[in-house]
């Protein structure tokens, strides 16, 4: 099995809710790495260099395309 890629970073958990029903609707599959921990306490987040949104290669040209429409469609810093 191909390792996954880390192919975006969110400072805080409200910033992946969106993208987390868009992957699951889609069927690819994903991992939000520290999402429990920077849940749980905020500023946990500039320690752990943020919520790494990990994914299989295979899925990188998709997961980058609906990053793009998300941006452009929410405006996500």
């Amino acid at each position: 099995m191909t390792e996954f890629v880390t192919i975006a970073t969110f400072t805080f958990a409200h910033e992946i809710m969106v993208l987390k029903t868009i992957l699951d609707r889609e069927g690819i599959p994903y991992l939000f790495q520290n999402e429990n921990l920077v849940s749980s306490d905020p500023i946990a987040s500039f320690a752990y260099g943020g919520i790494h949104l990990k994914i299989h290669p295979n899925d990188k040209e998709v997961v980058q395309q609906i990053l793009e429409d998300l941006n452009t469609t929410l405006k996500i810093v």
